[in-house]
């Protein structure tokens, strides 16, 4: 297992340079001078060439990036343009708003997602099946602004039921930062006025994001457990009076859900990814909305550790996906 962990990191490790050079040039050849939109539209062309040169964009592209990686590699993302403040500092205040979204969208998507496909493989091709089986296709395919655009709309404007946008109403003020996770922070604190409100505002958010992660893993699952279902030992169990939900949910189940185990793994660095969209519009205060603010103010070193981020988090994802199957099906653990 340690030599398969070792053999893993070492591959990761060129990816994240390649994602890295990928996106440093990307953000680079953008015809967007970051030196412009930091000195506003009245400077004049010697305000901007100053802060060109203070900034280092004035350097040859490969010296920029010579510049980068070498600080990347000591742990500094450097100083966001529009902020003044280090960018490690900032992804760190806006990851717990980020962690609590993707956990709560990751929830909903396996606590609904794995029953559902259950449900839909033990009724095949009936209209239970046909009805998940549609919901699906519109969970992949629905594009998740316009989505968010519709709940909004309907929850928030016409039924007044939750909150439009944000974390935490105005008048309520932030738990106790034991955590950053709000719900959690609150209950450890024995503040069930601000958990109400903050579960208030994460449903609509939750929801949103979950949606097509709910429809990946209801067709993986139902994919899964009607492959099982033909397997001989269940049939062999069926005929000899094997009570049939004991056995879906205890035999059938865990012998189903290995490519489930992988698209939850991907799913979660998508789920992080995915969430710059469905932040925007709600207005949560977390690494996507902060990527957002970036690209439009030209802030190319948040642009850069929000991607490098995500990437490491895809990376660590997979490895422990990788591991979970061994522990799942100990015949994947010989092969490691």
């Amino acid at each position: 297992m340690l030599r398969f962990l070792v053999r893993r990191v070492l591959l990761v490790l060129p990816v994240l340079f390649g994602l890295l050079v990928l996106t440093f040039v990307l953000v680079r050849v953008v015809p967007n001078d970051p030196s412009a939109s930091l000195a506003g539209q009245n400077a004049t062309p010697q305000q901007i060439a100053e802060i060109r040169a203070k900034y280092g964009f004035d350097r040859p592209l490969i010296v920029q990036f010579g510049v980068y990686l070498k600080q990347v590699v000591q742990g500094d993302f450097g100083t966001s343009i529009q902020s003044g403040r280090p960018v490690a500092r900032d992804i760190r205040q806006r990851l717990p708003a980020t962690l609590e979204l993707t956990f709560a969208a990751l929830g909903l998507g396996i606590g609904l997602g794995v029953p559902l496909g259950v449900l839909a493989a033990v009724r095949h091709n009936r209209m239970l099946d046909h009805v998940l089986r549609f919901f699906t296709v519109g969970g992949i395919a629905i594009a998740s602004f316009w989505f968010a655009i519709m709940l909004q709309l309907l929850f928030a404007m016409q039924l007044d039921l939750l909150p439009l946008r944000g974390r935490l109403s105005a008048i309520m003020d932030a738990p106790k930062h034991l955590t950053g996770l709000y719900l959690v922070d609150s209950l450890l604190t024995l503040r069930f006025d601000i958990f109400w409100d903050s579960l208030r505002h994460l449903i609509l958010p939750a929801v949103t994001l979950s949606f097509g992660s709910l429809a990946t893993i209801t067709r993986f699952t139902r994919s899964g457990v009607l492959d099982t279902l033909q397997k001989e030992y269940v049939l062999y169990e069926t005929a000899v009076g094997y009570p049939r939900w004991l056995m879906l949910w205890v035999y059938v189940l865990r012998n189903s859900v290995v490519a489930t185990v992988t698209q939850v793994g991907l799913l979660f660095g998508a789920l992080l990814a995915g969430a710059v969209v469905v932040e925007a519009v709600y207005d949560w205060p977390g690494i996507g909305s902060y990527a957002v603010f970036a690209i439009f103010t030209s802030d190319y070193k948040a642009i850069l550790a929000v991607t490098l981020f995500v990437g490491v988090v895809y990376a660590i994802v997979n490895i422990l996906v990788d591991v979970l199957h061994g522990v799942i099906d100990p015949r994947v653990a010989e092969q490691m």
